[in-house]
């Protein structure tokens, strides 16, 4: 019984230093990836700890390679948006300009039932009061309210605040989205013409977010 008592703190330990390495995600939160990682490690720690016949090591190499794993490919990701994409896979976009997109819902084999319940979940019971309605790669869903609909605040008491969508990532660490582009009807020139008032090449931009009209956001690289 006591040997069991101890192997049982060792893979404690090694399993909250290895979530540790993970990130701080919560459950909701885990990429694909991460989530599968987190089941395989949860199923492979309850081997050893159930039976003392199997070596410890056994339980212990199996868990740090696959975090070690999950620790590259985020790596990776990091520093690739086509691996990210890979790997997790892209927000999705089901309402824009206050219309549903039915062909994004089929692809991602999203009922109407679930759009509704999601949209209940976060106090919103009428459809023709959203805006902009995009399901993140975790799943879950993201809701922008046309402007009648948003809560008050200062700045919409002084002023009429037309509707219209939240701003889309256009360069995200130097690469363009040419499908942020096509969202709110950007081209290539006005692109370039923006930059160029700038003085900023888009390889040296780390974030760049606008609406297409008035709302722009622009971050520089920071010198590594």
């Amino acid at each position: 019984m006591l040997i069991v008592f101890i192997r049982s703190i060792i893979l404690y330990v090694v399993i909250v230093f290895s979530i540790r390495l993970m990130g701080k995600h919560q459950l909701g939160e885990l990429s694909p990836n991460e989530l599968v990682i987190t089941i395989l490690i949860s199923n492979i720690a309850t081997l050893p700890a159930e039976n003392s016949e199997i070596p410890l090591i056994r339980g212990i190499v199996p868990v740090l390679t696959l975090v070690c794993l999950d620790v590259i490919v985020s790596t990776l990701a990091f520093k690739s948006r086509k691996i990210r994409r890979l790997v997790s896979g892209s927000p999705k976009v089901i309402i824009s300009d206050g219309k549903v997109i039915q062909k994004e819902l089929k692809n991602i084999r999203y009922t109407t039932d679930d759009l509704m319940e999601s949209m209940r979940n976060q106090g919103i019971f009428d459809i023709s009061e959203v805006q902009y309605a995009i399901v993140e790669t975790n799943g879950k869903l993201s809701f922008y309210l046309k402007a009648p609909f948003q809560p008050l605040t200062p700045e919409s008491q002084k002023h009429t605040i037309p509707t219209s969508n939240p701003p889309v990532t256009i360069i995200d660490d130097g690469e363009i989205i040419t499908s942020s582009m096509d969202s709110i009807n950007m081209t290539q020139k006005q692109l370039d013409l923006y930059l160029s008032r700038n003085n900023i090449a888009p390889k040296e931009v780390y974030l760049f977010s606008t609406d297409g009209k008035n709302k722009n956001i622009l971050i520089r690289k920071e010198p590594t």
